[in-house]
């Protein structure tokens, strides 16, 4: 009777183990590549789509439409990333930081606007090359002109500065937990279907030399700082950027769409799930604040 129990005991051990091993494996492979984790194209559409700066950085961060899926600090909660704003002649860099602690943010895209001597407005969205790879930019096209471009060259424009910072949030923002990637990406799908009329040219250089200066006076790395061997080119040896490797990928997977990421079929509905609050991790209670910040 004894030798039974003990054998069953070693049984139940042995495939309690194996369900855990497989349960870690899943949680790590969730977030492997951190580009998976949010989509330029996407941040790019909402930008077209935003009157304002201070809108574009509501719309980033609404839980509802959860356009974000990045935890850099790994804390099992999504990112506050807030906007930053400089402004040189006709130029408008927009940077979108990552909050990861007190006094502590990411870069992780830039948004370069500039307006030539003929009135003609470009528009690049670049990838941190840490997170993306080296020049991972896309142009998008919108279908109508956005709104937003319509502040930028006024008399008395004043760069957008975000308030928010650590603990520090606007009312209608919580934190949700983290998604694996393949429910991510599905709702990548569903955004761009809703701006399928817009367009995003990939290129590989920078057009602004202007932003590119701008950009390099004004960078925050506090992940890169904390992890500096953890960068595009050491997780992808093999490729130079994002775009490659999303090639890589959709030739592995037969030509699938899946990662280009646009969907033949519309659905209602962004997420199954209502996103879980999780008050352990971060104290909302202080410093709230329904005050807007005017761009």
């Amino acid at each position: 009777m004894k030798t039974q129990l003990l054998l069953l005991a070693l049984i139940s051990s042995v495939f309690s183990t194996q369900i855990q091993g497989q349960n870690r494996t899943i949680v790590n492979a969730q977030n492997s590549e951190i580009s998976d984790n949010l989509d330029l194209r996407v941040v790019a559409s909402i930008f077209g789509d935003s009157r304002n700066l201070q809108e574009f950085e509501r719309q980033l961060n609404d839980p509802k439409l959860q356009i974000s899926n990045l935890d850099l600090n790994n804390d099992g909660q999504v990112d506050y990333l807030r906007v930053i704003e400089s402004v040189e002649k006709r130029t408008h860099l927009v940077i979108i930081q990552s909050v990861l602690n007190r006094d502590i943010y990411q870069d992780v895209a830039s948004i370069e606007v500039e307006k030539n001597w003929n009135n003609n407005i470009q528009i690049q969205v670049v990838g941190n090359p840490y997170f993306y790879g080296q020049n991972y930019i896309y142009e998008p096209v919108f279908y109508r002109t956005p709104l937003i471009y319509a502040s930028f060259w006024m008399t008395n424009y004043r760069p957008y500065y975000s308030i928010w910072n650590w603990n520090y949030y606007p009312s209608y923002f919580y934190a949700w937990n983290t998604y694996p990637v393949f429910r991510y990406r599905n709702n990548v799908n569903i955004c761009l279907n809703n701006y399928s009329n817009n367009h995003y040219n990939y290129v590989n250089y920078r057009r602004s030399s202007y932003a590119a200066n701008n950009y390099n006076r004004s960078r925050s790395n506090g992940y890169e700082s904390q992890h500096p061997n953890n960068s595009f080119s050491r997780r992808n040896a093999t490729v130079s950027n994002r775009h490659e490797l999303d090639q890589i990928r959709n030739t592995r997977n037969g030509g699938t769409r899946s990662e280009i990421g646009y969907s033949q079929r519309r659905t209602e509905s962004s997420r199954e799930n209502t996103p879980q609050r999780n008050v352990n991790q971060r104290d909302y209670s202080q410093n709230r604040t329904e005050t807007p910040r005017e761009a």
